[in-house]
């Protein structure tokens, strides 16, 4: 199987190109300087060239508060939206399978219950609505689509949460974190073994795909510097202690409920992806703190 993936440099991608040299099928991984995605000729004439049979976009811009700037939402609508869609187009052409990596960020992030793939879809920010844009365009293009919605995302290759928080804890002994924002932490290593198995499939629609369990921010920086003491016996030194979003103001509305129901994984044949706790514990020991 010859699967494109978009997005290499990045915690996803790099994952997703690992994963799939793993099973023996062949990744071509482009990033920015190989395709422009906000380029239509570029994207054509690049998959095309590589004629593959899946194209998994893990390309997007993902700096949710900067997205609001009034300099910048133009640019974060010709990445997320247009140049997914210029993606969908080719697979249309093609007739690949696409699968398109999205947001809990759709949603408006009400209430308490898990969202389900198929409710309506009303975002918050700027970000969440050029992703949910990217969504219409890969459904409005594409018939063998998978729709993949993730939050809280941490890999080795890039800048996360957890690498936040263990940067903090080497010059802090007391940080504050936010414990009105719930929602599942997502493993790109996790994710990208999940993203595989679909591309072999052909169970095509909407899905959620975080790490098992919730938590709030508080609760995961908790978990991150109780485990990292584990490791390295300095962390054991640094308190979190909680406080409400309202205290901690960003340019970014955030959803407070990012809860997301994974059921339609398993109704699906696909495994659900292992408890965040334990993704934690693998992750810390995959990379240097």
């Amino acid at each position: 199987m010859r699967v494109f993936v978009t997005g290499v440099k990045g915690q996803l991608g790099h994952d997703v190109m690992n994963e799939l040299a793993k099973r023996g099928h062949e990744g071509i991984g482009v990033d920015i300087e190989e395709m422009d995605i906000t380029d239509a000729e570029s994207v054509r004439k690049v998959i095309t060239e590589a004629n593959p049979d899946v194209v998994i976009h893990c390309a997007a811009w993902t700096a949710v508060d900067l997205a609001e700037d009034d300099d910048k939402k133009e640019k974060v609508h010709q990445v997320n939206a247009v140049g997914t869609e210029n993606i969908a187009k080719v697979c249309h052409d093609l007739d690949c399978k696409m699968i398109y990596i999205s947001t809990d960020y759709v949603f408006d992030g009400q209430g308490t219950r898990p969202w389900e793939p198929d409710d309506e879809r009303h975002p918050l920010n700027v970000y969440g609505q050029t992703k949910y844009e990217g969504e219409l365009a890969v459904e409005k293009w594409v018939k063998k689509f998978y729709i993949v919605r993730i939050a809280w995302v941490f890999g080795v290759n890039g800048k996360n949460f957890i690498k936040t928080m263990l940067n903090l804890g080497k010059t802090h002994d007391h940080l504050t974190v936010v414990d009105d924002q719930v929602g599942s932490p997502t493993y790109t290593y996790d994710l990208s073994r999940l993203l595989v198995d679909m591309a072999e499939k052909e169970n095509y629609g909407r899905y959620h795909a975080t790490n098992e369990g919730l938590c709030s921010w508080y609760e995961f920086a908790c978990e991150i510097f109780k485990q990292a003491a584990e490791i390295n016996p300095a962390y054991g030194k640094v308190s979190v202690s909680p406080v409400s979003s309202d205290q901690y103001p960003a340019k970014a509305k955030r959803p407070s409920n990012s809860r997301m129901s994974k059921e339609k994984l398993t109704e699906n044949g696909f495994e659900k992806l292992p408890t965040w706790q334990d993704a934690l514990h693998r992750y810390l020991r995959e990379i240097e703190f």
